[in-house]
């Protein structure tokens, strides 16, 4: 999201000369996306951050696809997965292809390292738990509805609260942004767009760190993880200004996008990245005509792969469906209401209804892990009951 944003203290201009009170330069660091040429800051750090003690290879990613490739119509029914681990090696991949990387995370302990993604943006979506996320750009408080956008290379760790934690995090190779159609040339979002500026939570507090010793930096580079031990403080930055950084929106101040007749996807499209797009379904009024159907009508996607989180169990042309469910409807094949939702939501007013949507626009693999939770009956859901 670009918005100019600035914490701590940063020199009058750029690339000039910068002092401690003891007389010795502060270390400025470009942090920048697409060489030269996309959004970047620059970094105040009191050391150098190059001070690298040693690197060694933490683990190989390796991600098993599923035994059964069919090409099917899938629901992986993620509220069986038990607690693991920390909030980054906690991670089950459940889909991926080239563009983009699906896991859930449902962390059993705290993160005692740094973290650095090398290899794309993230967004994480808080299905339940608080805490702070903390990177060398400041903290930001996150809260159940939040998505919280990494920008690639970004230092971070994942300070939790003590209550239960679950993350649906997305894997982006390309930039994680908002949608161009909702921004005018300067880059501002227009007044039709579903949520504005003063939606966006900006790190909010820049804590500076000035400790030496061994900090341990994990960092994702050519699907493997590296440890990397610095030998100073990786949150050490006095100040930083620019346009690239992590921020929050949630998904409660989407302001939904209603009409006579029932709105497609696309009205609720709250990012895009290259290869898929994200959007969120969020409680609103049904379709106002007298004659509205307001479940939506039934859809070949063609070219795209549909996967929904639902993050809670309301959903209005779906049965069976619970919180944590996960669907993946592939290109190609026909799918929409279950049977007896249409009837059922003739008259209704409204929808309760909770969900985060990605479209890929490249076929997604399903893995191993996500096989393990899959509802082998979910293809056949659509049969009426005197023909199963």
């Amino acid at each position: 999201m670009p918005i100019y944003h600035c914490l701590g203290e940063v020199p009058r201009k750029r690339h000039i000369q910068f002092r401690k009170p003891d007389g010795s330069l502060y270390s400025e660091e470009l942090f920048g996306s697409e060489g030269f040429s996309g959004t970047s800051s620059l970094l105040y750090h009191l050391r150098p951050p190059t001070q690298v003690r040693r690197v060694s290879l933490h683990k190989r990613l390796e991600w098993d696809a599923a035994n059964d490739p069919s090409i099917r119509h899938r629901h992986m029914k993620t509220a069986r997965l038990p607690a693991q681990s920390d909030p980054i090696e906690g991670r089950r991949a459940l889909l991926y292809n080239d563009d983009a990387a699906i896991s859930l995370a449902v962390p059993a302990r705290k993160q005692d390292f740094f973290y650095r993604n090398g290899q794309g943006d993230e967004l994480v979506y808080v299905s339940e738990g608080t805490g702070v996320l903390e990177s060398s750009f400041g903290d930001i408080a996150y809260r159940p509805g939040d998505y919280v956008v990494i920008p690639r290379g970004t230092i971070h760790r994942w300070r939790t609260d003590d209550v239960p934690q679950r993350l649906l995090v997305i894997e982006s190779r390309g930039q994680v942004r908002t949608p161009q159609r909702y921004r005018n040339r300067f880059g501002q979002l227009l007044e039709h767009a579903p949520f504005c500026e003063r939606d966006i939570r900006r790190p909010a507090s820049l804590r500076t760190h000035d400790e030496t010793g061994e900090f341990e930096v994990r960092v994702k580079q050519r699907n493997a993880i590296y440890s990397y031990v610095y030998a100073s403080h990786p949150f050490d930055l006095i100040g930083w200004d620019g346009y690239l950084y992590p921020w929050a929106l949630s998904i409660h101040d989407f302001e939904p996008i209603t009409g006579r007749l029932h709105q497609p996807p696309p009205v609720h499209q709250t990012f895009e990245s290259d290869g898929f797009v994200i959007c969120s379904f969020t409680p609103r009024l049904y379709d106002y005509h007298p004659e509205a159907i307001p479940v939506p009508y039934h859809h070949t996607n063609a070219g795209t792969d549909e996967v929904i989180y639902y993050a809670n169990g309301s959903f209005m042309s779906r049965r069976g469906i619970e919180y944590g469910s996960v669907t993946l409807h592939p290109d190609g094949i026909p799918h929409g209401p279950h049977p007896g939702t249409i009837e059922s939501s003739l008259g209704r007013k409204s929808t309760e209804e909770l969900a985060v949507m990605i479209d890929a626009m490249q076929p997604l693999t399903v893995s191993r892990a996500a096989e393990e939770i899959d509802d082998p009956d979910y293809p056949a859901s659509w049969l009426v009951p005197g023909d199963r």
